[in-house]
């Protein structure tokens, strides 16, 4: 079997807060007249499985793959399933609602739901933007379940200015919501558990407020998580969980970059663009918004056509 990087065929999802970035800044073919606020590049759920866009895997899912291959791909002959990583593109337009993902322990109390961990990268931002991660100090469950009750959930919310290319790490159980004007590379457990406390008194394109699930969240959120207590970084490893690891990376246009066999890296190309060659597979391009899974079996050299910018998770 000859292995090689394979690209991912991103999964668009339309959004009440999306927009069209996702096409102007990467080149994504989005469908028309749709507000897409997420790119799918790497998923393993239910409903939602990427598929390879290249090589002879093409047309198949990257989790179908990397099950029949796991020692060659992964890098071990027992690889979890599903896959352990969902990584999005985010086109932030508007702001998000306030919610909160659980950890492990909340869905085993709760008897359903899966535990999200994961991380945002800042592709780039407008003057002014901002987030919300974790709770102001001292804020007590009562306190909060007052506030959502009288619509003032925001102002116990810890609130973050950002800038491009700074790295935010929200572990399971964080409060959180992402404001307007943010392009998001967001790396996370292979999780759709979403619980909404609070939207901002908006509505839906039929004029219905969307769905809240208060009682899952006020079970979920860690009341002693305050955004000092969450790391914010910029270079190198950007990210070091139980979970996965993110590392920054920066080539100038004409260098190399090796790659040795042993572990399975995800690709995440947020500028520039370049080509993965090796003497085991046919070259493959790769362009600013591309993800790419290269096998751990695989060994080759990464030639950049342009300055580039992109992200390594390896678990």
């Amino acid at each position: 079997m000859k292995l090689y990087p394979m690209k991912c065929v991103p999964i668009f999802k339309e959004r009440i807060w999306g927009g069209r970035t996702l096409q102007t800044a990467f080149g994504k073919p989005l469908p028309a007249d749709a507000k897409i606020g997420e790119s799918w590049e790497l998923a393993d759920l239910p409903h939602d499985k990427t598929v390879i866009a290249n090589g002879p895997f093409e047309g198949r899912t990257v989790a179908d793959v990397t099950q029949e291959h796991p020692q060659q791909i992964a890098g071990t002959s027992d690889f979890p399933t599903p896959f352990p990583l969902l990584v999005k593109l985010l086109d932030a337009q508007d702001i998000l609602s306030v919610q909160v993902h659980p950890d492990a322990e909340t869905c085993r109390r709760m008897g359903r739901g899966e535990p999200k961990t994961e991380c945002w990268y800042v592709i780039d931002a407008q003057p002014g933007a901002v987030i919300y991660k974790g709770l102001k100090e001292k804020v007590t469950p009562e306190q909060f379940a007052r506030a959502i009750e009288n619509g003032t959930t925001a102002d116990l919310l810890a609130k973050v200015p950002v800038e491009r290319g700074q790295c935010h790490f929200l572990p399971a159980g964080t409060a959180h919501a992402i404001g307007g004007g943010l392009l998001i590379a967001e790396i996370q457990t292979p999780s759709d558990t979403t619980y909404r406390i609070y939207d901002w008194g908006r509505v839906d394109h039929t004029g219905r407020p969307r769905q809240l699930h208060i009682d899952e969240a006020l079970q979920s959120i860690h009341f002693d998580v305050t955004a000092d207590r969450l790391p914010v970084t910029t270079v190198g490893r950007l990210v070091d969980c139980e979970h996965f690891k993110v590392d920054k990376g920066h080539r100038s246009k004409g260098t190399e970059l090796l790659l040795a066999r042993g572990r399975m890296r995800t690709l995440i190309v947020l500028s520039g663009g370049g080509t993965i060659e090796s003497q085991q597979a046919e070259p493959v391009e790769f362009v600013a918004g591309d993800c790419l899974v290269i096998p751990a079996a695989y060994d080759g050299a990464v030639a950049f056509g342009d300055d580039t910018e992109y992200l390594t998770v390896t678990l």
